[in-house]
């Protein structure tokens, strides 16, 4: 099935029609699919170095900016990145289906994998790849989303101020989620108000008679509130008796969370795959949002059941090493201070000896290492033994009372020889920092050879 003819593609990208009909979009020819339209980004690796590659894997078409070698139809354009984001606004324009958009600080791209669960159960939804946040991710997964569509969920993320902006305005969406305001990316931002209205811009591109979600318990919420512009609804959620989708109670097991509240006034009960009142608050949020869209919340949180955390966002699972099982609870995408602290809470709740691997938390600036020590009574209270890597992480390795220290490296590859050595049977590890930290090479060390 086509998902751009020819002339509905030129014209979206500013080019001449050059009569080709592509059933997808991609940006890096090493994973191109047969038909794909190919796209020449230019950044640290310029893609018009790769467009006879894309077409020897069977490219459709390339949007270049620059007369290139190869064999196939060509779009011309000044700026392919510009052309692409006019590529995305088209898709968003064409599809008559319903978006939800997704930010904050922590729990972005779990609440936007809870949505891509509940709305999959209700109709055709079309959903960001990984986090896919940014000014490439987001047209892309627009560019890439079919006009038949019915549902669709983007994450829109940040790092310095003005980048939400332009995001929601392309993106359009229906809803808006703001999880929360946190202190990540500070040293960025300046200040935490600062990232305070960066995310409230997300409601700017809200549709009229859309809804801001916003949550209640934040101490920015009347912040917000305000800054959500006149003629959508709001909607929020959290803990507080006003909160319209209200969280009761979140009861967690080692693997599960069984969840009790409140949205609009219907009442609803379920059991979420994953522990952690960080987590039935992040099911509250999505849950929030297939209201404001006119989804059933009672069928939204049967279907929410279904979900899992997924790679390097909590997701649990069984290892061997050594010969002995270990639990291995893999948070090693990205990390703040907030997240280290739910995610040590979940570890609290797992068999063995609890193991907490952390890297450095990046980004923030003058307060990164008041931001690292704020962790030591959390992993005092939660954690059996603490092996640490990065510059920040070794100064609160340092405070530690020398019975929960396990070790320090300064890189995550060294450090993880050191973890696995250390583990026995039934131990429960968990890895985490932020994703420049490389905590993922941990994870592959404790799930390599044995």
């Amino acid at each position: 099935m086509s998902l751009w003819q020819g002339d509905e593609l030129a014209k979206a990208v500013g080019s001449n029609d050059a009569g080709f009909v592509v059933t997808g979009v991609s940006i890096d020819s090493r994973t191109l699919q047969p038909g794909d339209l190919f796209v020449a980004l230019v950044a640290e690796r310029d893609g018009h170095d790769f467009v006879a590659d894309a077409f020897a894997k069977g490219a459709a078409g390339a949007l270049v900016s620059r007369d290139v070698p190869g064999v196939g139809p060509r779009l011309r354009v000044d700026d392919t990145l510009a052309a692409l984001q006019r590529l995305g606004a088209a898709a968003r324009a064409r599809c008559k289906g319903k978006l939800i958009a997704v930010t904050g600080s922590v729990g972005k791209t779990t609440t936007k994998e809870m949505l891509r669960r509940i709305l999959s159960g209700f109709g055709t939804t079309h959903a960001a790849e990984a986090s896919f946040n940014n000014h490439i991710g987001v047209p892309l997964t627009l560019a890439r989303m079919p006009r038949e569509t019915e549902f669709a969920v983007l994450e829109l993320g940040m790092n310095h101020p003005g980048e939400i902006l332009p995001l929601t305005t392309m993106a359009n969406p229906d809803a808006a989620i703001i999880t929360t305001i946190e202190r990540a990316h500070i040293g960025l931002m300046g200040s935490i108000e600062a990232i305070m209205r960066e995310k409230a811009s997300i409601f700017q591109g809200v549709r009229a008679g859309g809804t801001a979600i916003i949550p209640y318990d934040s101490r920015f919420y009347e912040d917000l509130s305000a800054l959500a512009p006149s003629g959508i609804e709001q909607l929020s959620f959290g803990e507080g008796e006003f909160a319209e989708a209200r969280l009761f109670s979140a009861e967690s097991d080692q693997v599960s969370c069984y969840v009790k509240g409140i949205v609009a006034g219907t009442k609803i009960d379920f059991i979420l795959g994953a522990p952690g009142r960080h987590m039935a608050m992040n099911a509250m949020a999505a849950l929030a949002a297939c209201h404001a869209i006119g989804l059933d919340v009672v069928k939204a949180a049967d279907k929410i059941e279904a979900f899992v955390p997924v790679s390097g966002r909590g997701l649990r699972h069984i290892i061997n090493v050594g010969g002995n099982r270990v639990y291995l609870l893999d948070e090693s995408y990205n990390a703040s201070a907030a997240s280290i602290r739910a995610a040590l809470q979940v570890l609290a709740l797992q068999p063995g000896r609890h193991i907490a691997v952390l890297g450095d938390i990046l980004e923030l600036g003058d307060e990164a290492e008041a931001e690292h020590l704020s962790l030591r009574d959390d992993v005092i209270k939660f954690a059996d033994y603490v092996f640490t890597c990065g510059e920040m992480m070794g100064r609160l390795f340092a405070t530690l009372p020398s019975d929960r220290q396990g070790a320090h490296a300064k890189t995550a590859a060294l450090l993880g020889p050191l973890v696995k050595s250390a583990l026995h049977q039934n131990d429960t590890v968990l890895v985490k920092g932020s994703y420049g930290s490389r905590m993922r090479d941990v994870v592959s060390i404790l799930e390599g050879p044995c």
